[in-house]
């Protein structure tokens, strides 16, 4: 052989499988208390086949395959709007998991069973999808909401009651900051627009807190709330149109990252897996009637900055050709409303629960660019 060979970097050998299955470990290892809590118990996740619906799936069934515990009986719900995934369809032969198809906009099932745990994060949650369907993301994320609240009610009063209670929210119920409200902590009531193309998300997220928050304060109902931060990661299709899909979708296609901003607009990204973790604490530990930051502090980057890292891993990883060039969306509402900085402040679920994210911005990144090449297939919008 030629001492000229090329030879793979031994990072970019790691196959999908192996990320997800270090993910999950990593997920298990910072749940033991969390997940012993929900053992034997049921537990429902509405949107279970979206993108957290990935891990918050996976990372309960691969806890149930440890001996000598009791399992945790999962229930998906999901419409299955654009499509039933695959990694969703192959787990269906597992005892512990029961996929029912069920859109959140309409009535709930006659026959719904009692469940001890729910998640509920049915929503679109992509800005070009939701700007498609604004009625329907307003009514998933509030009707949706109020139908499992109510259910909630009833099985308090038939003394089947439930023990925790997760609203997936989002950092987008901010809006845009003002400088001196960056980081941004829990108390900062927000600066959103009720009309603009983002509002029929921002706005029913922000309208599913007061529900939350009242539920919890007049009926006694566990509920607690989450406010994510830019999550990335597996499970995040490649044809979603946020922003890092958009780029892997470049970088899997041997063509320049376009950049449709100046990229000056900053963010924090937090991988998924440091983010399920979170969210489960807030389900299991979290305040009645509270809601908590999850995501990343640091490091606060540029889109024009994650553009180039994300080249850079992907020559590293894969002989990546291309290079970041500016473009122009042809959505005349692309930027509009479009927070300039997104960073939380997450000290509240840090003290309170114990959150502590882990996996920094340039190795999610390999783990996620080594999980999209094998999973780049383009999928119908």
């Amino acid at each position: 052989m030629s001492g000229h060979a090329t030879k793979t970097p031994p990072a970019a050998r790691e196959t999908a499988a192996a990320v997800v299955r270090r993910d999950l470990e990593h997920i298990c290892a910072g749940l033991e208390d969390e997940l012993e809590a929900m053992r034997g118990k049921r537990l429902l996740v509405t949107g279970g086949a979206g993108f957290l619906g990935h891990y918050f799936v996976q990372a309960i069934l691969h806890a149930n395959r440890r001996p000598g515990r009791s399992p945790i009986a999962l229930t998906v719900y999901d419409s299955f709007v654009r499509g039933a995934p695959g990694w969703l369809t192959g787990l269906e032969s597992n005892p512990t998991l029961t996929v029912v198809r069920h859109d959140m906009t309409r009535p709930l099932p006659g026959d719904m069973p009692d469940h001890e745990f729910v998640i509920h994060a049915a929503s679109i949650a992509s800005p070009t999808y939701y700007r498609r369907d604004p009625i329907g993301t307003m009514d998933a994320n509030v009707n949706g909401l109020r139908a499992l609240l109510d259910r909630a009610q009833a099985q308090q009063e038939r003394k089947r009651p439930v023990e925790g209670f997760l609203f997936l929210s989002s950092s987008e119920i901010y809006g845009d900051p003002t400088p001196e409200d960056i980081p941004t902590p829990e108390t900062y009531r927000g600066s959103v627009s009720c009309t603009g193309p983002r509002a029929c998300y921002d706005e029913a997220k922000r309208y599913g807190e007061t529900l939350c928050v009242n539920f919890a304060g007049q009926l006694g109902i566990p509920v607690r709330m989450a406010r994510p931060f830019n999550n990335y990661g597996p499970g995040l299709k490649i044809t979603d149109r946020r922003v890092l899909p958009d780029f892997a979708r470049d970088i899997m296609a041997g063509r320049d990252i376009v950049l449709l901003s100046d990229g000056s607009p900053r963010r924090t990204f937090c991988y998924v897996a440091d983010a399920v973790i979170g969210y489960y604490k807030v389900l299991v530990k979290g305040r009645s009637g509270e809601a908590y930051n999850i995501g990343v502090e640091t490091p606060e980057v540029s889109m024009l900055e994650v553009a180039e890292r994300m080249a850079a891993l992907a020559r590293d990883l894969f002989g990546y050709p291309g290079r970041v060039v500016r473009g122009e969306s042809q959505d005349p509402s692309y930027l509009i409303d479009n927070p300039n900085r997104r960073c939380p402040v997450i000290t509240k679920a840090r003290t309170e629960l114990g959150y502590d994210p882990a996996v920094d911005l340039d190795e999610g990144l390999r783990r996620a660019l080594l999980w999209y090449r094998e999973n780049a297939v383009a999928e119908d919008a």
